[in-house]
């Protein structure tokens, strides 16, 4: 038993004329459920944090990315000022505030 017996070839067959453009199709639904699942809701919740970092003021209850709970106390330019604690205040980067702890 050799090669050619299992699995047979025909020597003059010609290749399908459509298989570049279905392999085409295929790519550009990949690319589609990628972006509908994984881009688009990325940059929905970027876009959330982003107004919700605009939106700080004076008393909001915050976390930071490094897990410090806090009240905000003053906002600046790009960086806030946290009371931790009762006389303990830390200032921190605007972007290290990740989220509300009630939400």
């Amino acid at each position: 038993m050799n090669f050619l017996t299992i699995f047979p070839m025909q020597a003059n067959a010609a290749p399908k004329a459509g298989g570049s453009y279905t392999m085409l199709i295929m790519l550009a639904l990949i690319f589609v459920v990628m972006w509908l699942f994984m881009i688009r809701p990325q940059k929905k919740k970027q876009k959330e944090l982003d107004q919700f970092r605009d939106n700080l003021k004076k008393g909001d209850k915050i976390i930071t990315v490094g897990g410090i709970y806090g009240t905000v106390d003053e906002v600046k330019e790009n960086k806030i000022l946290i009371e931790i604690d009762k006389d303990v205040k830390i200032f921190v980067d605007k972007a290290s505030i990740v989220k509300d702890p009630a939400a």
